[in-house]
């Protein structure tokens, strides 16, 4: 299967995004969710998006208890979302309570753990006491999750190729920090074009601002899903 994009909602609002989002219909099938919009508009946000026609992934990043987390991928299962997140920090007992939770309510949804945020350097994962490098800690924190349990993952791009060979081939990646080659890196600090991420392996690359901020979204759109259908994207990711 081809890789996919997700579009990234970096707004408050469902409203905020609408007018885009109606362009973008029959071009884009997921979107995703962050705290942002959660947090402001709560589940009525997600049954709004999702009843435009769109695939919801709900990127929470749970991170507390193995009970409240587990209740929380129990009430997030009521939603209709296709994925959701939750830290890989939490440890090994929570991610097991989550993906029980998951499998009891919601099987077909694809829990995900996060790994290292893109934002964060090897300076910066030094600061928090992890004195290995960004990508020995993706692949540490990535077998964990798969021991407990959860069947995919969001890292950045750098870190696809060691989770490609140190995990199953049904582990889901899902890659943040995709830049087309002209657009700004923002705040991420690990990023990659979408040609680059799909032959390294991503399942779903991620993408906001590039979109959004281009005076033809849907023009944009299509030359990232163009990039990740190409023949030679396609060849050398298998």
């Amino acid at each position: 299967m081809p890789c996919d994009l997700i579009l990234v909602l970096d707004a408050q609002s469902p409203r905020d995004v609408a007018p885009t989002l109606r362009q973008l219909q029959g071009t884009v099938r997921w979107v995703k969710i962050g705290l942002e919009m959660f947090t402001a508009c709560g589940p009525d946000c997600v049954r709004e998006i999702a009843g435009l026609g769109f695939n919801v992934f709900l990127d929470l990043k749970l991170h507390d208890i193995p009970n409240t987390v587990a209740k929380a991928v129990e009430s997030a299962a009521k939603l209709p979302i296709g994925m959701l997140t939750l830290h890989t920090g939490g440890g090994r007992e929570m991610m097991q309570w989550a993906a029980k939770a998951r499998q009891q309510h919601a099987p077909q949804l694809l829990l995900l753990g996060v790994t290292v945020l893109t934002s964060m350097s090897a300076p910066g994962l030094a600061e928090t006491g992890v004195a290995d490098s960004p990508e020995k800690q993706v692949v540490r924190l990535g077998r964990l999750a798969a021991d407990s349990g959860v069947r995919g993952l969001v890292c950045s791009p750098l870190e696809i190729s060691p989770l490609r060979a140190a995990l199953s081939p049904e582990i889901a990646l899902v890659t943040p920090g995709i830049r087309p080659r002209d657009a700004k890196a923002d705040d991420q600090t690990r990023v990659m074009t979408p040609a680059e991420a799909a032959r390294a392996g991503a399942d779903f690359i991620v993408v906001g601002r590039p979109i959004f901020k281009a005076p033809d979204p849907v023009a944009a759109a299509r030359a990232i899903l163009a990039e990740l259908d190409s023949p030679k994207a396609e060849k050398l990711k298998g």
